[in-house]
């Protein structure tokens, strides 16, 4: 035997290897890349030099010398710079989009269930809201809430008095401001441990029925663990809570809580459009359970909406999960619209002023698509967590 036939057949050219192939296509894509964006950095250099821009960002600590309608911290023209700005920004976007998420998943979900009703009415208007808001464009039906709704309202001494020191008027909704006294941190301990009793009571109630079948109303003793136990230590303490209510002085309101029209007209615009998709979704998760699940629920003496609440609404949740997400990310992105109708959100506050005002858009630009790309990548994050706790458990 040869020495050639002892050590094994022989290897191809490397060339031909799909692992050294492979690496050679990664390796030059990622030097083109590294090029492309080496010459974009080398280009936006130059050009801010010529035109004589300062770069860095420096620029945030100096005064930013506006004002901001809607800011959930102190924030004024003379003492507050362009960081503060951002922040203020920021947590409109956040306020915003945090509330449309909610209103728009409940919203959705009822009219996605609506859609199956067996009442006829209720299943038609339901796929007319469904076919109507989602085929007109966001932006339109921001100026529709905003300049065809809000907007005709009366003047401030015209206002509508809603009852209980509320008005409605064209400057926007104004509120009693609540004025919270020394003791009222009992009230907020107590809210506290109702929340951490019920997520217990839960968690004992779930294991019960695994063990033993038997069912316990933890919605109903959350929800009157939650509201009942903050109420008696409100009244044992001596109701250490007062309202700041608004009067009208002069051409307009003083004291109390303003919500903005801005404000009201990007929420409702951002929710039911959202909604219009997330009842779809629901629609089509719902419908993916098997008949059978149905039947064989009502086999066992269940009604409708115990079906629906225990046995359908379950499963057509790992459906429904996925694309929910993306509504979710896709509302937080268009609430950048907010600024076609003055909603001081991050995008009119930070890339519209602040940018202006300073001149530098590289890194504005760069910090604003910053801050949505980490919003997106938490939202998602959380979706997945919650996404995995919904699966099916297979024994």
């Amino acid at each position: 035997m040869s020495s050639a036939d002892v050590s094994g057949p022989k290897r191809g050219s490397l060339i031909n290897d799909p692992k050294i192939r492979g690496l050679i296509y990664q390796f030059v894509l990622v030097a083109v890349l590294a090029f492309l964006v080496y010459g974009a950095a080398s280009n936006a250099i130059e050009n801010l030099r010529a035109a004589r821009i300062a770069s860095g960002f420096g620029f945030l600590n100096q005064p930013a010398g506006f004002d901001v309608n809607q800011k959930l911290i102190p924030f004024s023209s003379s003492g507050s710079t362009y960081a503060d700005a951002f922040f203020v920004g920021l947590l409109n976007t956040l306020l915003v989009a945090a509330i449309a998420v909610v209103v728009a998943t409940v919203l959705g979900f009822v009219i996605g269930v609506a859609r199956l009703s067996q009442n006829w009415i209720v299943a038609k208007l339901a796929a007319v809201y469904v076919e109507c808001v989602r085929n007109v464009p966001l932006l339109l039906q921001l100026f529709i809430w905003y300049n065809a709704v809000l907007k005709p309202l009366p003047g401030p001494r015209q206002s509508l008095e809603l009852g209980a020191g509320t008005y409605l008027n064209s400057r926007g909704l104004f509120l009693p401001q609540p004025l919270f006294g020394e003791r009222f941190g009992w009230v907020w301990i107590g809210l506290a441990v109702a929340i951490a009793g019920s997520y217990l009571f839960h968690r004992w109630a779930h294991r019960q029925q695994l063990a033993t079948g038997r069912q316990y109303p933890v919605i109903r003793i959350a929800i009157g663990l939650i509201i009942g136990l903050p109420l008696v230590i409100y009244f044992l303490i001596g109701q250490p809570l007062t309202f700041n209510y608004p009067e009208l002085r002069g051409f307009n309101f003083a004291g109390g809580i303003q919500v903005f029209p801005e404000f009201v007209a990007l929420l409702i615009g951002l929710a039911t459009y959202t909604a219009a998709f997330i009842a779809e979704i629901v629609r089509a998760g719902i419908l993916s359970v098997s008949r059978g699940q149905t039947e064989a629920a009502y086999a066992l003496g269940l009604h409708s909406s115990p079906t629906l609440r225990l046995v359908v609404i379950p499963q057509a949740m790992r459906v429904i999960i996925p694309p929910l997400t993306n509504q979710y990310l896709n509302l937080v992105k268009n609430s950048s619209l907010a600024v076609a109708i003055g909603y001081p959100d991050l995008v009119q506050v930070f890339m519209g002023t602040v940018l202006n005002q300073t001149g530098q858009a590289v890194e504005v630009i760069a910090i604003t698509m910053a801050v949505y790309l980490a919003i997106s990548v938490v939202t998602s994050l959380l979706m997945n967590i919650y996404n995995r706790r919904m699966a099916i458990v297979e024994r």
